[in-house]
């Protein structure tokens, strides 16, 4: 196949630097996922808790980053503005997965299972954390809305700043706020040499976690 880069095709790195078997791993896959971000962070990957965030409407699937703000046996958590691409979408398919890639540690994690919203008193909490150039743009952008040109966006933000002016508190948009992935699947990757990769799988099955080695 020729293209406009064809020295993409002979892009190849081997992987080598670590192994991943059944009788290694946590019991749980929260423990387990918590022990590889924990090493991520350790290894300094850059922004260790991006995860691509693929859903599906109409059979058409769709992807973009979003960043993990939470983890517990209840779930992921992430914030975005609900009336975005991804917020329609979930609301027809609340159906999910979440990708995290960490190359410098020659690992991939993908997360399945089911989208429901956060607490809308998490949502108010993780807002009010935010800076405050945050506050304002999630008041200012229409997310995923056809617009006419950036300087838009720039006088939506000069609105809300004169709205709420420095010394006032932002509140949360009631469009904007969380959501928690809630898994039924996690799929550990670890990279092995001539592609032979290390794949663990855990799935939940009548309450429990069933551990299970996938073919690379």
């Amino acid at each position: 196949m020729k293209g406009i880069n064809e020295s993409v095709r002979d892009l190849r790195n081997d992987y080598t630097q670590e192994s991943l078997l059944e009788t290694a791993v946590s019991t749980s896959p929260f423990t387990q996922f918590d022990l590889w971000m924990d090493q991520a962070i350790e290894a300094r990957v850059p922004e260790p808790n991006a995860m691509t965030l693929s859903t599906a409407y109409n059979n058409r699937p769709s992807a973009r980053v979003v960043l993990l703000r939470g983890c517990d046996p209840s779930g992921l958590m992430f914030f975005t503005n609900y009336e975005s691409r991804k917020g329609l979408e979930l609301q027809e398919n609340p159906y999910a997965c979440v990708t995290f890639f960490w190359p410098e540690l020659e690992r991939q994690l993908r997360v399945e299972g089911k989208i429901v919203k956060a607490p809308e008193s998490a949502s108010d909490d993780y807002f009010l954390s935010r800076p405050r150039g945050n506050r304002l743009g999630a008041w200012a952008s229409p997310q995923s809305q056809v617009i006419p040109n950036r300087e838009e966006i720039d006088r939506l933000t000069r609105v809300f700043e004169t709205q709420y002016p420095a010394d006032s508190v932002i509140p949360r948009p009631p469009h904007w706020g969380g959501y928690i992935l809630e898994p039924d699947q996690f799929e550990f990757w670890q990279g092995r040499a001539s592609r032979l990769h290390d794949r663990i799988r855990y799935r939940l099955a009548d309450g429990n976690w069933i551990i299970e080695r996938l073919a690379p």
